[in-house]
């Protein structure tokens, strides 16, 4: 019986190597489908990009709390190499 530390550390694994490929559920593969469009084309985001979370049932302020926690990495994560802070 694997214990759930484990699953939660094979789960991170899947995560970091491709999340196209990882064992989630529908729901989350779409919101890191739309945080990578963020990440990478913050400014080609449209209605459209937006759709298929509506569709699933996100309202308002779950896109909106998606968007600031994305905009919030991005942001350390600048100031961090900015900075020159390297991880340990």
């Amino acid at each position: 019986m694997r214990s759930l530390g484990g699953v939660a550390d094979e789960l991170k694994d899947q995560l970091v190597v491709d999340y196209r490929s990882a064992d989630i559920e529908p729901e989350d593969r779409q919101i890191l489908e739309f945080v990578e469009e963020l990440t990478l084309r913050p400014g080609e985001i449209t209605a459209e990009t937006i759709a298929p979370l509506k569709h699933l049932g996100f309202d308002a302020r779950m896109l909106h709390d998606i968007v600031q926690v994305t905009a919030y990495f991005a942001y350390v994560n600048r100031i961090a190499d900015g900075l020159g802070v390297e991880l340990e």
